[in-house]
């Protein structure tokens, strides 16, 4: 009988060593070397290799790039707009997801509510659970209100009879809940482990580009919030969303990471009621907070995120700080922050050095994007002076190390969207100005500014 040999796979990367080691060779992480049986020896390594994954090769003919027939992607619209925008429009047929969030955050409300929509659209599909049973995925229905429900459901964590149920049945899209906890026969590895994962979506991503299925898998995160398992998992889906938000709060952000399909970064809000997730139409109320009259330190940025305006609140708090100040930022840059006091105290004179300055982006969103400076810069000063900024006050635009304020992408979306919304006053950077001849916005005064000293010099007119 074969001797077993025994390896040592990190959790991060999957590299392997022969023998324990308190850091990865591979990717230098400190202890993510976990023991595994590698499997009887015997044959040569190359033959085993061949024979594990003689399944995902497939055949191609070399063909010149502009002789590929290229056609359009077709899109099924999975019933829940917000989802929609985030995939681009819909799922595709064929097409891998791959969607990651904290325990509790709603993944499986969100697809078991895709999933029966797209049944009652006439598509068929499938719902594999491996955490729950059917009958607790049934009650969760109820409680959803998806009465008659005809989504098929199949509580297996075995990956060759899921794959075995998929080719018999061909649904349009098929659910994985979750892929840490489906295994393959293949390994003698736990599920959850690095090799387990890898294999198995192997197994289903080669499946879905071959039968036209289209597939979700739910990923479990890390303590640090990114997905666990190998980053290979992220490279071998077509798109990767990340489904965030606070579990004290009803508000929901799914975010995409990677699409194929679509554009990156654009963010879908949903709020969780009774009866599920409910797209919210118009997300700048979320972020908006509501003051009876204008406050100091509060500022309404006009940011982006992927194609889609909001408006958010910068809220920020100057205060005595002794001798060793103190620098806060909640969903901004904390390094970008130190840089912008810098810059105000070397180019408008405000300076903070003997402050506490606290910095918050209202609503738990996180901004990362520059353009969100000027705002940042004007919230700090308004604080300072104990002087609040007009009602209907916005402002946007990225400021440089010199001094000047730096235009911000589809600058005119971000004006009529404020607009839209009621605001009057904007100071935004003068290359983001309607041109000469171009239609004014209605209702919108702007004051274009070149340098953070005009912007500061119209602020102290507008108090």
């Amino acid at each position: 009988m074969a001797k077993e040999k025994n390896l040592f796979v990190c959790s991060e990367c999957g590299g392997t060593s022969l023998k324990w080691l308190g850091r990865c060779p591979s990717c230098g992480a400190w202890n993510t070397l976990i023991e595994q049986v590698a499997g009887p020896a015997g044959g040569s390594a190359n033959n085993r290799v061949g024979t594990q994954f003689a399944a995902l090769a497939g055949s191609a003919e070399l063909a010149t790039l502009s002789e590929i027939e290229a056609t359009d992607i077709e899109r099924t619209p999975t019933g829940l707009d917000e989802l929609d925008r985030v995939l681009g429009g819909g799922i595709v047929d064929g097409g891998v997801t791959l969607i990651g969030g904290d325990p509790g955050i709603g993944k499986s409300t969100l697809l078991l509510q895709a999933v029966d929509a797209l049944q009652r659209a006439g598509r068929n599909a499938i719902y594999v659970t491996g955490e729950e049973s059917g009958a607790q995925v049934a009650l969760r229905s109820r409680r959803l209100g998806l009465e008659q429900s005809q989504v098929q459901v199949l509580a297996e964590i075995q990956l060759e009879k899921i794959l075995a149920t998929l080719d018999a049945t061909r649904p349009a899209i098929a659910v994985i809940d979750s892929i840490q906890t489906v295994y393959s026969d293949q390994l003698t590895s736990a599920p959850g482990s690095v090799a387990q994962v890898r294999e198995c979506a192997a197994h289903l991503t080669r499946f879905a580009k071959a039968s036209g299925t289209a597939v979700v898998l739910v990923g479990h995160v890390t303590k640090e919030g990114a997905l666990a398992g190998p980053r290979v998992l992220e490279h071998m889906v077509d798109t990767v969303l990340y489904f965030e938000g606070d579990t004290h709060s009803s508000f929901r952000l799914v975010r995409a990471i990677k699409n194929r399909f679509g554009a990156v970064n654009e963010i879908g809000v949903f709020a969780m009621t009774e009866r599920g997730l409910k797209g919210v139409a118009n997300p700048s109320a979320i972020f908006l907070s509501q003051h009876a009259e204008p406050v100091p330190g509060s500022v309404v940025l006009v940011t982006l995120e992927g194609t889609r305006p909001m408006l958010v609140e910068i809220q920020a708090l100057v205060d005595n700080g002794g001798p060793s100040p103190r620098r806060l930022s909640v969903g901004l840059d904390r390094d970008r922050l130190a840089m912008l006091l810098a810059v105000l105290h070397r180019h408008a004179g405000v300076a903070c050095m003997d402050q506490d300055v606290f910095v918050n982006a209202v609503g738990g969103v996180r901004i990362s994007e520059p353009a969100a400076d000027l705002a940042v810069m004007l919230a700090i000063t308004s604080s300072l002076r104990g002087k609040p900024l007009p009602k209907g006050f916005i402002a946007f635009g990225e400021v440089g190390l010199a001094g000047e304020v730096r235009p911000a992408p589809r600058g005119q979306e971000r004006l009529r969207e404020a607009a839209k919304l009621g605001f009057s006053v904007a100071v935004v950077p003068k290359a983001n100005a309607p041109r000469k001849g171009a239609k004014e916005i209605e209702g919108l005064t702007i004051h274009p500014v070149e340098r953070i000293e005009e912007a500061m010099d119209v602020v102290r007119q507008l108090q």
